[in-house]
């Protein structure tokens, strides 16, 4: 018998929503407070559009085929790493010494294996390295050189950093350098850390969250986006979660991990739990960012403290939608 008969069979007897066998995917793009209608021309919102929609056809057209969460996480990312829009891969931003610094994480909600790179500088898709990492390494976290080299033995594929070294990124750091101080990303820009939650047809949560980091860090400075439990969390139980934001606050709170425990032990929705995470816990921090992700009965939930936040979302059998501004002001796409 094979799986969509079965399904199709529990279904019919009652042991199965139909809602629950059916697949769903989320993505962000980063969350900011310069993330306004007046910052941003017709041209420049239509293009945000069609890259969250190429990652959620990209999903789609895997999860159709039969392909599971964990795989269909790293490969929607891999679309938004290679969108200059965003801040992950190709279009991350810089170091204070103008150099790409590259972090990825993806976790697996049935089995609980996680896989996670930091400060990798040669790898074109980061959430590539990540996944060797969880499926080919005993350890959960690499850095540096040796994730890189890593990364590479097991298949990724390595480009010349010069890869990730776009224009508008280097006229930022270089006023940044000239001016000798370093931007404020979390209170005043876009930070485009790139994310996806995925739940297969069979039930089954991946995450992955992939970044650049923020601009100008310095010191080797790592925020959340490779840290289990902060900045990405999946367990089949609960929900997947992927973050974007002020880094250092959702290591200190660990968001991701304690948004799940608050589904799996007060039984609360994925949307409470996204909620109180950001609008109590983060905002009384006067901390910025958001979230997405899916729970454990399949529904969607994100939620964000900052103008905007660039989030889609699809599930099997209905139209892509895409967002970019604040609740009060967003149209569907």
């Amino acid at each position: 018998m094979t799986k969509q008969i079965l399904i199709a069979l529990l279904i019919s007897i009652g042991f199965l929503n139909a809602q629950d066998s059916k697949y769903a995917l989320i993505i962000h793009g980063g969350a900011g407070n310069g993330l306004v209608p007046e910052n941003y021309t017709e041209a420049q919102t239509a293009a945000f559009h069609a890259g969250l929609n190429r990652a959620l056809q990209r999903g789609d057209s895997a999860l159709s085929a039969g392909a599971d969460a964990v795989e269909v996480v790293s490969l929607v990312i891999q679309v938004l790493e290679n969108d200059s829009l965003f801040n992950a891969g190709k279009g991350a931003v810089l170091t204070y010494e103008g150099k790409a610094s590259l972090d990825a994480s993806i976790m697996d909600g049935k089995s609980g294996e996680a896989g996670a790179v930091a400060g990798i500088s040669c790898i074109k898709n980061p959430i590539t390295a990540a996944l060797s990492v969880l499926k080919h390494s005993p350890h959960v976290l690499l850095s540096g050189e040796g994730a890189d080299q890593f990364a590479q033995a097991n298949g990724s594929v390595c480009v010349d950093p010069s890869y990730f070294l776009i224009p508008s990124k280097l006229r930022t750091i270089q006023k940044i350098r000239k001016q000798r101080e370093a931007l404020d990303s979390a209170k005043d820009h876009k930070m485009g850390t790139v994310g996806c939650v995925v739940r297969d047809r069979e039930g089954n949560i991946a995450a992955g969250t992939s970044t650049g980091g923020l601009m100008a860090k310095r010191y080797g400075r790592i925020g959340d986006s490779p840290i289990i439990g902060a900045g990405t969390y999946a367990n089949n139980n609960s929900a997947g979660i992927s973050c974007t934001g002020h880094g250092e606050y959702f290591i200190r709170n660990v968001i991701a991990f304690q948004l799940a425990n608050r589904v799996a032990l007060l039984e609360e929705s994925g949307q409470e739990s996204a909620d109180y995470m950001i609008h109590d816990v983060l905002s009384g921090q006067k901390a910025f960012g958001g979230l997405i992700g899916i729970d454990k009965d399949g529904e969607f939930f994100y939620s964000f403290n900052t103008t905007g936040m660039l989030r889609g979302f699809k599930r099997e059998g209905e139209a892509a939608q895409s967002f970019i501004f604040s609740l009060e002001i967003e149209e569907d796409n």
